[in-house]
């Protein structure tokens, strides 16, 4: 008995922990689940393209920036709309939305009308909803944590994601190896709609304002607000120049795999076990990384990390060392990304009062994906006309100048903690006035 209650005490939530919170509790139970499908569709969509349909390194850019072009067409009309209607319902339609694009896949596939084109319209039709329900999750999180605790709240997600990444991408290789990429969404799909279950209901006490002026004007006054606020507008450009070598790495890591390394399905899935491990690790110590050197300088230190990720690929020899080297890679990757992201989400819902949420949030979306797109399109044409290696070398060459000059930019190398709406807040800007 006093092994077990050891055993129960050594396990047991902290008293404070969110997750004795059932409303956050809720939450994050169905972005684990989300997240899980995910890595089906993280590997089977390329994989799809690229061992079915023989896909270029072009075409695999086209099919990258389909996914992020959304966010440059649609990202900041959606913000002055989510600040006048509930977001847990566009969260959850967007669930059950994605589930229906992915399932058109294997039904193409069967039907035998499938190709890349039709890939193209299903990674559009994800990235618009991803652009809406997206940004809505993240403010659905402000709703139920308090802003002091939105790191954590950050960190914990992340942990639910790294524990998908995990179980997920193994399962995933294996389901894609027993039934073939395009049929293996369909377990995707199966679980987008159990997470939408999941969220239907959830309490939350949000009143969207009646009171709306009109709306090219609250637009304006959304982006006013990003531009008048210094940190924001740092971030916007660090990140949104990490963006753009990561979707120019993205495009060709899925066929360095398959043609350099010579990968299967299923190799590919277990080497992605590796980007969880490496998401789990920084989900446990990004808090500690922000005590130590601070809120700016760990998001800094992931851009570095995730350049080191991408320069040890391009070396990576095409044998049992390339191998470990891609796994390797996909590691540091998820650990640089977390370190980024926790940060970066936190600190600038931080500075933003509630009626500026969702045009700050969608403005933010917008910018530092904006590069994405010709991130990518850079990709595909680099692997293509130069080497899939030369792609490597760009993305990690240029995130690790990145990471030096933003460790020397004070707006940024300063914030240690969060800072409050008072302290930070544009006050011309903080509400729905233009």
């Amino acid at each position: 008995m006093t092994t077990l209650a050891n055993l129960r005490l050594r396990f047991s939530l902290d008293p404070n922990d969110l997750l004795r919170d059932p409303t956050y509790r809720r939450l994050w139970i169905s972005i684990l689940i989300s997240q899980f499908g995910g890595q089906i569709t993280l590997l089977a969509l390329p994989l799809t393209a690229a061992v079915l349909l023989h896909a270029s390194a072009t075409q695999m850019g086209f099919l990258t920036a389909a996914e992020v072009f959304p966010f440059a067409m649609f990202s900041l009309p959606t913000g002055v709309w989510l600040d006048r209607v509930h977001k847990l319902p566009v969260y959850v339609m967007g669930e059950l939305v994605i589930a229906m694009a992915v399932t058109t896949v294997p039904i193409a596939w069967w039907l035998h009308w499938l190709s890349m084109p039709w890939l193209y319209l299903v990674g559009f039709m994800i990235g618009c909803v991803n652009t809406a329900a997206g940004s809505a999750a993240q403010i659905v999180l402000t709703q139920i944590v308090p802003r002091a605790r939105l790191v954590e709240a950050h960190a914990k997600n992340a942990m639910a994601q790294s524990g998908a990444e995990v179980a997920g991408p193994g399962a995933a290789g294996a389901l894609i190896k027993l039934t073939g990429a395009p049929f293996a969404l369909l377990a995707d799909a199966l679980l987008l709609m159990s997470s939408a279950t999941i969220l239907r209901g959830v309490p939350l006490a949000e009143t969207p304002s009646t009171d709306h002026p009109p709306f090219w004007p609250a637009m304006r006054a959304g982006l006013s607000f990003v531009r008048h606020h210094r940190l924001l507008v740092a971030m916007a450009i660090c990140v949104g120049t990490w963006q753009f070598f990561s979707q120019t790495a993205a495009v060709v890591q899925i066929l360095f795999a398959t043609r350099q390394l010579g990968l299967g399905e299923r190799s590919i899935g277990f080497c992605y076990v590796a980007l969880g491990f490496g998401t789990v690790a920084a989900s446990a110590m990004a808090r500690d990384f922000g005590r130590w050197i601070g809120a700016g300088h760990t998001m800094v230190l992931g851009f570095g990390v995730c350049a080191s990720a991408w320069l040890l690929l391009a070396i990576a020899p095409a044998n049992a060392f390339g191998i470990a080297a891609y796994a390797s890679t996909l590691m540091l990757y998820g650990f640089g990304a977390v370190l980024i992201f926790v940060n970066f989400l936190a600190l600038r819902q931080s500075v933003t009062p509630a009626p500026l949420l969702g045009r700050m949030t969608t403005t933010m979306r917008w910018l530092i994906l904006l590069p994405a797109g010709p991130g990518a399109l850079m990709g595909g044409w680099i692997g293509e006309n130069i080497s899939l290696r030369a792609a490597l070398v760009v993305a990690g060459t240029g995130a690790m100048i990145l990471a030096i000059v933003a460790w020397r930019v004070r707006i940024i190398s300063s914030v240690r903690t969060l800072p409050s709406i008072k302290a930070e807040a544009v006050s011309p800007y903080s509400s729905d006035s233009p």
